[in-house]
């Protein structure tokens, strides 16, 4: 391998929009260019905004599931964690901090619900439609629990949840400032704007991991497509956005590849191969 190449160790790949097509699946090209990484001894991540029980059908598919010395980083960095669930890091959001997200959701009448490391847990009486979508996709049963039932619950991030349009026009709100300085804000989907303990992103969940394996930042492939995805991007020593990402994410990007429905991970995969 010439200078030239930087030798990359581990591939961080994000799982909606990066590592599955638009119907949610992981296409054979993808799929045979990780086991062919996985060969020539890379390490490959799962870097996702989900937990852990949301990424275990692609890590059984990709054969990284159950094993102490594979890892994923889950819930946007806000838990670092081997595939058999054994936590190296975990930073979750204070009740009070809870108490001050579900008050914004209240007042600006958005659907929200709390995540923990086994449940998805809502105040919405009237459950939020997305609340049952995130359910589906991430594998954690929906509780009904009030405000003042949430303080003996570990909640590792929050999320409003709603429409693309209706939810965007209230992300402006003034009422999101006065809680930027205690929990980091970022738009994982059009329809999710989640909440995680401050000075936590997929970056931060990527060095952590990095700096456990003893992998340099230079030896480091990220790959994704939403806002969320950008601190992992910007830590990587090789950032790779996908065609389909969002506009800031492809700005940042060292390159950008084909989108997930044309098999974007399996080129920037084979190309570093």
């Amino acid at each position: 391998m010439g200078d030239s190449v930087r030798e990359i160790k581990l591939i961080a790949i994000d799982i909606d929009g990066t590592l599955v097509n638009s119907k949610k699946e992981i296409t054979p090209s993808v799929k045979e260019a990780i086991q062919k990484a996985k060969e020539n001894g890379k390490k490959i991540v799962v870097c996702t905004g989900r937990p852990l029980s949301g990424a275990q059908r692609y890590l059984n598919e990709l054969g990284l599931n159950h094993q102490d010395n594979q890892y994923v980083v889950s819930f946007n960095g806000a838990v670092v964690e081997s595939t058999n669930g054994e936590v190296i890091f975990k930073k979750g959001l204070d009740y009070q901090e809870y108490i001050d997200l579900e008050a914004i959701a209240r007042k600006l009448n958005l659907h929200f619900h709390a995540v923990s490391l086994d449940r998805l847990y809502t105040a919405n009486r009237n459950i939020g439609h997305y609340t049952i979508y995130n359910s589906r996709v991430v594998k954690l049963e929906v509780a009904y629990r009030t405000p003042e039932e949430m303080k003996k619950i570990p909640i590792i991030k929050c999320m409003y949840i709603d429409e693309p349009k209706y939810l965007d026009s209230k992300l402006t709100s003034p009422l999101f400032d006065s809680m930027k300085n205690r929990v980091v804000f970022s738009k994982t989907e059009p329809f999710y704007y989640e909440a995680t303990a401050a000075g936590v992103d997929k970056g931060s969940g990527l060095k952590t991991l990095c700096d456990y394996l003893g992998i340099k930042q230079e030896n480091v492939m990220a790959l994704g497509d939403q806002a969320n995805d950008m601190p992992m991007l910007k830590y990587a020593g090789l950032g790779v956005a996908m065609g389909n990402a969002v506009e800031v994410t492809k700005k940042i990007a060292d390159k950008v590849t084909t989108d997930c429905d044309h098999d974007g991970v399996a080129k920037a995969i084979n190309e570093i191969l």
